[in-house]
């Protein structure tokens, strides 16, 4: 989508632990997205995506009306006008994509979080796991280097009929170790890769039974991506997931950019 001549642009920017994302925005809609790894550096990566999407949609930064940065990175954007809290900005960016959604899922790199919206897109109250990354991206990465296969490829095998068999550890490590001694004992990929799916679905009730779900169901981060992933959590949580087209993984950056244009709206 092309900008619209003398039309406002805002820039969200999304500094994950394992990816950078950024969205154009203006009041006719999203302009242009990005999307590079963070690797160890955040306040680069932030600048580099910053300068992909004002290169994609051919503007320079002084063209940019405001500019939100969030993200576990966002402390080192300098170059935003204003820095908010992922929880916030995802909330934002669901609701503007479906104004229903009264419950968000954000299962990113390296945690999860819940949280719960009321009818305007506020967040009305939110939980997230503690310090360890089990039922994180990163969780499933360490899984998929077991089996040799890409999250993909996970996602397709976990949707077979074979049976499931429990994985009894959520400990990255363990759970691990637990998949080796599954595998040399002769279960199936398939029917352990449903375990472990259905092990980070179980792991996301118990962090929503904190705050309760509510209305249409909401899913972001990049394992909203992984059709393993969103099976396990409808059966789980008994309910259905929203389904859209825009890039789950993007939905912080969106918010973030949306919030820009309000913040621009205020001043």
């Amino acid at each position: 989508m092309l900008k619209k001549k003398n039309e406002a642009l805002f820039v969200g920017v999304d500094i994950g632990s394992l990816t950078t994302k950024a969205v154009a925005y203006s009041p006719s809609g999203i302009i242009v997205t990005a999307m590079i790894p963070t690797g160890v550096i955040p306040e680069k990566s932030g600048r580099e995506i910053l300068e992909n999407v004002l290169a994609s949609a051919d503007v320079s930064r002084k063209e940019v009306n405001a500019v939100v940065a969030t993200g576990y990175g966002r402390i080192t954007a300098e170059y935003a006008d204003k820095t908010i809290t992922e929880i916030t900005c995802h909330a934002k960016g669901a609701h503007y994509l479906h104004a229903s959604t009264r419950t968000i899922v954000d299962i990113g790199g390296q945690d999860c979080k819940v949280i719960r919206l009321d009818e305007d897109g506020n967040v009305a109250d939110f939980a997230m796991n503690d310090k360890c990354a089990a039922g994180t991206g990163r969780f499933l990465e360490v899984i998929s280097q077991v089996f040799k296969i890409s999250l993909e490829e996970m996602g397709t095998l976990a949707q077979s009929e074979a049976p499931l068999v429990p994985i009894n550890n959520t400990c990255t490590v363990f759970a691990e170790s637990e998949i080796i001694s599954l595998l040399a004992r002769g279960e199936r990929a398939e029917s352990i890769l449903k375990g472990v799916f259905r092990a980070i679905a179980s792991r996301v009730s118990g962090i929503a039974a904190r705050i309760g779900v509510d209305g249409d169901v909401f899913f972001s981060g990049g394992v909203a991506k992984n059709c393993g992933m969103v099976a396990a959590l409808e059966e789980v949580l008994q309910c259905p997931i929203v389904s859209l087209e825009f890039d789950p993984q993007l939905v912080g950056a969106l918010g973030a950019a949306v919030l820009a244009s309000e913040l621009r709206v205020k001043s």
